[in-house]
């Protein structure tokens, strides 16, 4: 799963089917090595070819967006590798995971780029209209803007190339620059998508505002600076929070042409947002990443997001990637609350183990000390969408089909972002019927009032494990606070873990019968060191990840980011 491939140089080889195609234009293999683009098959291709590096982050984000937050640990291989080095906040600039999202997300940029300037010098003819070239400059335009959407989030200043006259650029823009850049790629793009697409990896109206609503809700937080993370870089003190009133407006009105658009609304049932089954199917998602799978040559990688989490999936023994950093993440959730099946599990049911008598009739696996802990579940693959949806399918050798699509939005984040402005904007009557929605689809009972803590909170009941909390957190500028006191009231933060004699030593005391073979010491344990070691290195200087110093588009970019 974590093969490093340095893409040294943007390749034009584009695949046709990194999004569908709407035109009626079939998809083959091409490559468009001309200056001008001559057909509108050509011109399909040539802006699908800028999804591919975007592909390989599927997986990628959940390492830097979930693991450096206090809710997720990764055990992706041994202690020294990049998956438990961010998972223990000791990210550094050679970490593969810092390298690779900022190298693809520019790769993405650079395709993007090569785009635009060959159909801005393509002739509309007979063979391409100028409805085709404006389509296609749209798509590319937004998933412009969604990579330095990202990069602006994890990396702060970060330099602006938005053409290939100036492929190399060491200079870190402000964030205000790399904001205004967004804004303007995703409005000049909105104006030529169409209102909505069943594909839902075709950009349309509804993403690039949904991702306008994105950029003004971060930005209308006032995004740290490089100078103001510099003087908290070696502290353990949040910053304070301020908002610009402004942008936290527009936020509003960008959400609410999402809204008042008639195209989205949340599913009655949570759970079927999730799985190749939800794809394309529901009026919840919004855009999403396309992916094919492992091993076919248009995709590059499939989104191990299904991997991950239900690495070894009845091997109790044998550690995830990455999954809930504490068991008592599951008392987050009221037993009532519909999300909490899929976003959280604690036991399920194999479906290539028959079990006579047993309802549903699988063997069933418990995910519990002192063996192994909880799963997140949103992308394990299921068997249906049964009466009872712990049933897991029958999979081929792997287990997991990597062919599942990245939701990259979906339409109960913006009412999220409509509710967290309008909060934010002392206006916390008008944001508790948004929230209460999302309560209301969940089976819990509505709020009577909403403060910040309850959207927090709300937030993480409704998109767990979707590579949202290290950007709230950040955004919030809780991260600090949220992880030095949160993570200290987690069952396997205390000294009964603390290593494997102790965890022998609390497993028998719960369960006197229990012998050595039957606990999973070593792993409590290292559980026990990931959660120490996040309070103990949280820094102010984690607002940001490191500029990775390998080389490639981000040779000789300075200064790096304070503390690293």
């Amino acid at each position: 799963m974590n093969t490093k491939i340095f893409l040294a140089a943007i390749s034009l080889s584009i695949a046709l089917s990194a999004c569908n195609s709407d035109d009626g234009n079939d998809a083959e293999d091409n490559v468009i090595t001309t200056e001008v683009v001559k057909t509108n098959a050509e011109a399909i291709a040539l802006g699908n070819g800028v999804y591919g590096p975007l592909q390989t982050l599927s997986s990628s984000f959940s390492f830097l967006l979930e693991s450096t937050s206090e809710t997720t640990i990764s055990f992706e291989g041994a202690e020294d590798i990049e998956g438990p080095l961010a998972s223990r906040l000791q990210t550094d600039p050679a970490n593969w995971y810092t390298e690779k999202i900022y190298t693809r997300l520019y790769s993405s940029i650079g395709a993007a780029n090569i785009a635009i300037e060959k159909l801005d010098s393509s002739k509309v003819t007979a063979k391409i209209s100028q409805e085709t070239k404006d389509l296609v400059k749209a798509r590319v335009k937004l998933i412009r803007a969604l990579a330095y959407l990202y990069l602006v989030q994890l990396y702060g200043e970060v330099p602006l190339v938005v053409s290939t006259a100036t492929p190399v650029n060491t200079t870190r823009n402000s964030i205000d620059e790399v904001y205004a850049q967004i804004i303007q790629d995703l409005t000049e793009a909105e104006a030529d998508l169409p209102d909505f697409d069943n594909t839902r990896s075709n950009p349309s109206k509804g993403a690039a505002n949904a991702l306008l609503a994105r950029a003004y809700l971060t930005w209308g937080q006032n995004p740290l600076s490089q100078s103001q993370v510099q003087d908290i870089a070696g502290g353990t003190t949040d910053p304070p929070h301020t908002v610009n009133s402004e942008r936290l407006q527009k936020a509003i009105e960008y959400a609410d042409k999402v809204i008042g658009s008639g195209n989205y609304a949340l599913l009655e049932d949570y759970n079927k947002n999730f799985g190749v089954g939800g794809e394309n199917q529901g009026t919840e998602h919004i855009l999403t990443i396309h992916h094919d799978g492992d091993g076919d040559n248009l995709d590059v990688q499939g989104n191990h997001q299904t991997h991950c989490p239900f690495t070894e999936r009845f091997d109790l023994w044998t550690d995830n990637h990455i999954g809930p950093a504490d068991v008592t993440l599951v008392n987050i959730f009221d037993n009532s609350d519909k999300r909490k099946l899929y976003s959280i599990v604690t036991e399920l049911y194999n479906a290539n183990e028959p079990q006579a008598g047993a309802t549903p009739p699988y063997k069933k696996y418990e995910y519990a000390f002192p063996v192994t802990s909880p799963r997140f579940g949103k992308f394990i693959h299921r068997k249906g969408y049964t009466a009872d949806s712990r049933e897991v399918a029958p999979g081929t050798e792997e287990g997991q089909p990597n062919n599942i699509n990245r939701i990259e939005i979906r339409y109960a984040e913006v009412l999220l972002y409509k509710a967290e402005a309008l909060l934010f904007l002392n206006r916390a009557s008008e944001a508790l019927p948004l929230v209460n929605q999302l309560r209301s689809r969940a089976g819990v009972t509505p709020l009577a009032t909403l403060t910040e803590a309850d959207l927090y909170k709300e937030w993480y009941l409704e998109l767990s494990f979707e590579q949202k909390q290290w950007t709230n957190l950040a955004r919030w500028k809780t991260l600090l606070s949220t992880i030095r006191t949160k993570v200290p009231t987690y069952e396997y933060y205390k000294e009964d873990y603390k290593d494997e004699a102790a965890v022998k030593t609390t497993a028998k005391a719960l369960n006197p019968s229990l012998t050595d073979s039957d606990i999973n010491a070593a792993f409590f344990a290292k559980i026990y060191k990931h959660l120490h070691a996040k309070v103990d290195n949280v820094k102010g200087k984690h607002y940001r990840f490191p500029i990775p110093t390998n080389g490639g588009i981000n040779a000789g970019v300075s200064p790096q980011n304070p503390g690293y």
